[in-house]
């Protein structure tokens, strides 16, 4: 009988403990990104991408610097800690797969017929938006 109760109590002592690691926060990955990709062709190295919600439904908008083009991805899906969606560049469809790291830090690649592109991503924070250390 002892044994029993000790078995109940220590299974009741640890399972908020058991619990608490499924229960972490899921990274947001809506807002605007700065994505770097020094890898990429000349003239895509760098732009934004803006992961937003329309309808409940996740959208993703890519802007390239020094063009006034803005892609729009296509099969968005935002799964756990990731963004995965396809932009239409030049006539062919580039598969963009990205993994948060963290609240201000994405990462990932691009893959197209010649290849595929790391990126990185830093999320822009609007004015009154401050960091926390």
């Amino acid at each position: 009988m002892k044994k029993e109760i000790l078995i109940i109590l220590f299974i009741v002592f640890n399972l908020p403990v058991i619990t608490a690691q499924n229960n972490q926060a899921k990274s947001n990955p809506f807002g605007t990104w700065k994505y770097e990709a020094p890898y990429a062709p000349e003239g895509y190295t760098s732009g934004t991408i803006v992961v937003g919600l329309n309808e409940k439904k996740p959208t993703v908008a890519m802007s390239i610097t020094g063009s006034d083009t803005i892609l729009l991805g296509k099969n968005v899906k935002t799964i756990n800690d990731s963004v995965l969606f396809l932009a239409n560049l030049e006539g062919q469809d580039v598969k963009v797969m990205l993994k948060i790291e963290n609240d201000s830090a994405m990462s990932g690649k691009a893959v197209y017929s010649e290849g595929e592109v790391p990126l990185t991503l830093t999320k822009i924070l609007a004015p009154d938006q401050r960091v926390n250390k």
